[in-house]
Order: C-alpha cells, then structure tokens, then sequence
C-alpha cells in the first residue's frame, strides 16, 4: 500500500511539473510575441489569449498583467496615431485585468501599480487640460507607489524617462534630462533578474532605442 501511495504521490508531482513546464512554455511564446507586437489587431489577439490563459490559471496573476499590458500598448498606439478617442476604451480594458492581477498578487507589486499608472496616462491624454487634475494626478500617484515598493524596478525608471522626454520644456520637461534618465534605466535593465521566467522583463530595447537616437560626440 505504501508504494502505491508513493507512486501516485510521485505521479502527481510529475503531472503538475509538466503542467508547469507548459504554462510556462505557453506563455513565454505569448509574451514574446507581445514584445514584438506593432498591430492593433494582433494587441487584441494577444489580450484574447492571455485571457484565455488566464481563466484556466486561475492562482496566477501574469496572465492578467499581460492580457492589461496588451491593451494599454494597443492604446500607446493609437495615441500614436492620433486616435484620441479610442484611448479610453483601452484603458478601461486593462484596468479590468489589472484589478483580476491584483486580485491574485496582492496589493503591494510594483509592477501592477506601473500598469495603472499608464493605464491613467492613457485616460490624461484624450484630453490633457481637462483630465490632468483627475486622471494625470492618479497616474503620478501610481508611478510613486510603484517606485516606493521596487525602487530598482526598470520599467518605472523607463516610463520617468518617457514622461520627462516627452513633456514640453514649459511644463517641466526636457530631452537632454529623459536621456538622462534612459541612461539610469538601461543600468537598472542590465542588472534586473526577473523572479521566474513569466515575470515582467519589458523595456530594455525601448531604453535603447531612444539612447540610440543621440547623435554621437
């Protein structure tokens, strides 16, 4: 009786080790494919299937996290492209998911916090002067509250960087100081390890894209 329950104990063990291996597996291709995204149609495929993922892997909050992240770099695109009244709908999906993520990881993660940070940004800009009270002071709080629970987060270095490259020189921004600061995020990039391999590690190549652009001396 005792090899019996030993073998059904060690068969368990396998099948939830392979179980694992293939949520793992699963969302690593997921995630790359994210990273890579430049389509409006494929951000929403993406949030479809980390959707998907998510509902069958109920304890684990990434596929949530993603599935927010997809809508909201759906939405960066579109603000790209002008599309100002859009940018809300995306927003709103993703705090969807980021409440599901939050749910699950608890209320202290950085990383979720940055999502509603960019979540809110993207809220400001389909009308920066009316908005910028209400929704650009939340997403200064979240960006806080993100630097506060993981001061060595790169992400939160590289959105600073963002938001200081691109805010008008009159409104307290500068080019020369958002390099600056791609630079101090690119240094927190080389020396982050993410906790498992489905864990946020976006950005890097953001950081030096913009680090690329400066002319060289």
């Amino acid at each position: 009786m005792k090899k019996l329950i030993l073998s059904f104990a060690l068969s368990m063990l396998s099948l939830t080790a392979f179980a694992q291996s293939q949520y793992e597996k699963i969302m690593t291709e997921k995630i790359g494919k994210l990273e890579a995204c430049q389509s409006l149609d494929k951000f929403q495929t993406l949030a479809n299937d980390f959707d998907r993922i998510g509902k069958k892997e109920t304890q684990q909050w990434q596929p949530s996290y993603y599935a927010a992240l997809a809508y909201i770099q759906k939405g960066r695109m579109q603000m790209r492209d002008g599309k100002m009244s859009e940018l809300s709908v995306q927003a709103n999906a993703a705090d969807k998911y980021l409440d599901q993520a939050e749910s699950i990881a608890g209320k202290d993660n950085s990383e979720i916090h940055l999502l509603r940070k960019m979540s809110y940004s993207l809220k400001m800009m389909k009308n920066p002067a009316e908005r910028y009270m209400t929704d650009g002071m939340k997403a200064m709080e979240e960006l806080k509250k993100a630097e506060t629970l993981d001061p060595g987060n790169p992400r939160v270095a590289l959105i600073k960087a963002e938001d200081t490259y691109f805010t008008p020189e009159q409104y307290g921004g500068s080019k020369t100081k958002g390099l600056e600061q791609f630079k101090t995020a690119l240094e927190k990039f080389n020396a982050f390890k993410p906790k498992t391999a489905v864990d946020p590690n976006w950005g890097k190549s953001e950081a030096e894209y913009f680090l690329s652009q400066t002319p060289a001396k």
